[in-house]
């Protein structure tokens, strides 16, 4: 029990640390790349609370697509340092505007659950480790996904193989002005008059 305490603060405070360097950082690159460090601490903690459905796609969707096209977008627009300097006091409004929103929105999630009510039950931790041969949430998932709903996942991958398709097609440029080799044409030509003798004069 002690190491899942251990590693969920550890996971945590790479993640606070990891997402203030996102924010704080001037150059786009390494901005990404420590967003990819908050979303692989995330999905640690994800699997600590026992949500390895979550934590997997977390690492699949974001880290494996959304993260590494924001890097290659980043590097490709190639953008570089801005000299503007601006003042610290025309950055407070907005600051102090998202910090109130966040916060209230906060302040409402914890009333709803009654945080303190559940401090003073007893509540029990529970450690993945023992748990490891339980049905993870995973192999309830699957199996609800490729039983009851299989036909609905396969109509999703065969529309998601249309719009790559349609993707394809709409890129290519067909040009009709270009000369192109015909093999067919070459085959059947005749090979008597393709050599052709001529006399040169001295």
């Amino acid at each position: 029990m002690q190491l899942d305490i251990y590693l969920f603060i550890i996971f945590s405070i790479f993640a606070l640390c990891a997402s203030i360097m996102v924010i704080s950082l001037s150059n786009a690159v390494h901005s990404v790349l420590f967003l990819i460090l908050v979303f692989c601490n995330i999905a640690s903690l994800l699997l600590l609370l026992g949500a390895e459905f979550l934590s997997f796609m977390l690492l699949i969707v974001y880290v494996g697509a959304i993260a590494v096209l924001f890097l290659f977008v980043v590097m490709m627009l190639n953008i570089k340092r801005s000299f503007i300097q601006r003042s610290f006091s025309s950055v407070i409004p907005i600051g102090l505007t998202i910090f109130f929103i966040l916060f209230n929105q906060l302040a409402g999630i914890f009333n709803n659950l009654n945080l303190f009510n559940l401090i003073q039950k007893k509540l029990i931790w529970v450690s993945w480790i023992s748990e490891s041969n339980n049905i993870t949430n995973i192999q309830v998932i699957g199996n609800v996904l490729y039983t009851k709903y299989c036909f609905l996942f396969i109509l999703s991958g065969l529309i998601l193989l249309v719009a790559m398709i349609g993707a394809i097609v709409l890129t290519m440029h067909q040009r009709t002005n270009v000369r192109r080799q015909k093999i067919e044409l070459q085959l059947n030509r005749n090979f008597g008059g393709s050599v052709k003798f001529i006399t040169l004069r001295k």
